[in-house]
């Protein structure tokens, strides 16, 4: 295939219910073909479009490249970038993303289950059973693929309408050659339009060049060449450090959870403490600017809790002013008034932690207790008031 000339495809469609599907056969990695694989030589999946799967549902167009990508990371959905030679009819795409976002079997039924009604998942249920059964062992999709090739140059019609070249809607992976089917399909062509979906149903999701879809589109690209390139990077590399890929997949751990808009501060701790776990050992512990730089921003954060905290201690003297006297002992004092993670910097501060120490740490909590006081501007204890004034009268 030259690339003076552009070729105009027309998919096949797959019926269930009202829906009609169209869809492609991945094969390898870098083509794809509309009729059925004659042989078995190289693998060939499947692949369903999305803007038909989607078609009708209650996702609003400028929302679908987040679910895209949410079924992407589950390996059931993937986008095809194909070259600018080949143009699909009835479908519009911007002139610089000539992709589309296609789905496995497997993803059919997850997006059935999600956003379709009952009926319409028990008719993705009758018309795919047999497909899924076929391709149960498919492994999961990359999140892009790169198409040049067309493997089957007969499915092209540069000049023809689509409507002459539809294929029957029952087509199934133990049926015979699409093509050969024409005949069948042409009783029934009123019924459908160009857009291979019955004339009642919008065909608004097949306009890849609207501008919400194309500055949707934009990030999430620039995003997945980025991880792309990323992953290139490492193929080149011979072997990687147990701690280096333990950091890695930490990281991937969270940025999944944050395109998912699911961001959890428990797997963002996880991740920063194995980067920081894995940071070279050999910095000076007075000059160190990753040392600066938590520490600065620590402070930042303790600094901005200080109305909460004050508030808190404002409670705590109401509720106990006849007792100001008779306080608690001074770890659980700490405890009620002032934010685990400022008692945990000093207690590991001063190597209080180990909990072998129980008695350095009950003789040297008020210590903890009179810091914690100081630093928050916020006194408690006799001590603490009794100092304060000693020190400011100096």
């Amino acid at each position: 295939m030259t690339t003076e000339s552009v070729s105009i495809i027309n998919l096949p469609y797959w019926k269930s219910g009202r829906r009609r599907i169209r869809f492609l056969y991945l094969v390898g990695d870098r083509s794809f073909q509309v009729t059925k694989p004659s042989t078995n030589e190289e693998p060939a999946i499947p692949l369903f479009l999305g803007a038909d799967l989607f078609l009708n549902t209650d996702v609003r167009t400028e929302n679908h490249p987040r679910y895209h990508a949410k079924f992407a990371k589950r390996g059931v959905a993937t986008k095809l970038a194909f070259s600018s030679d080949f143009k699909f009819q009835g479908i519009r795409v911007p002139c610089t993303h000539n992709s589309l976002w296609f789905y496995c079997v497997h993803g059919v039924f997850r997006v059935a289950f999600e956003l379709y009604s009952k009926q319409e998942q028990l008719s993705v249920l009758e018309s795919f059973q047999d497909l899924w059964k076929s391709q149960i062992n498919d492994d999961q999709l990359n999140s892009l693929y790169n198409i040049r090739i067309q493997s089957d140059t007969k499915s092209i019609y540069p000049e023809l309408p689509m409507e002459v070249h539809e294929v029957p809607s029952d087509v199934s992976p133990t049926n015979k050659d699409p093509v050969e089917g024409l005949e069948e399909v042409t009783p029934r062509l009123e019924e459908v339009s160009s857009s291979g979906q019955e004339e009642n149903l919008s065909s608004a999701d097949h306009d890849y060049c609207s501008v919400t879809e194309t500055l949707e589109l934009k990030p999430f690209s620039a995003l997945t060449e980025r991880l792309f390139n990323i992953g290139d990077k490492l193929k080149c590399v011979s072997s990687v450090d147990e701690s280096q890929e333990e950091a890695i997949l930490k990281l991937l751990d969270y940025v999944e959870h944050w395109v998912d808009r699911q961001v959890d501060e428990e797997k963002l701790a996880e991740a920063v403490m194995v980067l920081l776990q894995t940071h070279f050992k050999d910095f000076s512990i007075y000059s160190s600017p990753l040392l600066q730089a938590v520490a600065g921003w620590l402070g930042h954060q303790f600094h901005e809790a200080n109305s909460s905290v004050s508030h808190q201690v404002e409670g705590f003297k109401m509720r106990n002013i006849e007792h100001i006297k008779d306080l608690p002992p001074a770890e659980d004092l700490a405890t009620e008034l002032f934010p685990e993670a400022m008692r945990s910097l000093l207690i590991h501060w001063m190597g209080l932690s180990d909990e072998s120490a129980t008695w350095k740490r009950l003789s040297e909590y008020p210590i903890v207790l009179l810091i914690l006081e100081f630093a928050n501007h916020n006194l408690i204890t006799g001590v603490a008031h009794v100092l304060y004034s000693s020190l400011i009268s100096r």
